[in-house]
C-alpha cells in the first residue's frame, strides 16, 4: 500500500493506469507517438533504460514503436479483450509498457514493440550526462 501510494504522488493519473493498471492512452493523443528528436526513453517508475530514439519508427499505429529494447524485456501472454497478445513489461519496476507484434519492419528485424508515452520519460541525447545516463552517449555517436 505504502508504494502504491508513493507511485500515486509520483506519477500522473494516466502514468499510472498505465503502468500499475495495465492501461493503455489514447492513440495520436500522446507525448510520443509522433516524435523524432534524439535520445533515450526510461521507466517512468524506475528510470530503466528501454528504448533510444535510433530504434524508432513510424508505424501508423499511434502510439510510439521501436524494433528492439535496448536490453531484454519482461514478455508476458496477455489475453485480455479475447485476444492473444504479447505484453511488454519493465524488468526493475515491473511496469506495463505496451504490447509486442511480429508485424515491424523486416528490415528491422521484423518486431514492434508498442509502447504507451505515458510508460516513458523521454531524454534527449543533450541531457544523457546531466540526467545520469552517459554511459549510452556512445549509441549516438557517428
Amino acid at each position: 500500500m505504502k508504494k502504491e501510494n508513493e507511485l500515486k504522488k509520483k506519477l500522473t493519473s494516466i502514468q499510472y493506469h498505465v503502468t500499475q493498471e495495465n492501461g493503455t492512452e489514447r492513440p495520436f493523443e500522446n507525448a510520443y507517438w509522433d516524435s523524432h528528436d534524439q535520445g533515450l526513453y526510461v521507466d517512468v517508475v524506475s528510470g530503466e533504460p528501454l528504448f533510444t530514439s535510433l530504434d524508432k519508427f513510424d508505424s501508423s499505429c499511434g502510439w510510439p514503436s521501436f524494433a528492439k529494447p535496448i536490453e531484454p524485456l519482461t514478455n508476458k501472454l496477455d489475453k485480455t479483450f479475447g485476444m492473444h497478445r504479447t505484453e511488454v513489461r519493465s524488468k526493475k519496476a515491473d511496469s506495463h509498457l505496451g504490447h509486442l507484434f511480429t508485424d515491424g519492419p523486416l528490415d528491422l528485424g521484423g518486431l514492434r514493440y508498442c509502447i504507451n508515452s505515458a510508460a516513458m520519460k523521454f531524454i534527449p541525447v543533450d541531457q544523457l550526462e546531466k540526467e545520469g545516463y552517459s554511459e549510452y552517449l556512445h549509441l549516438f555517436k557517428k
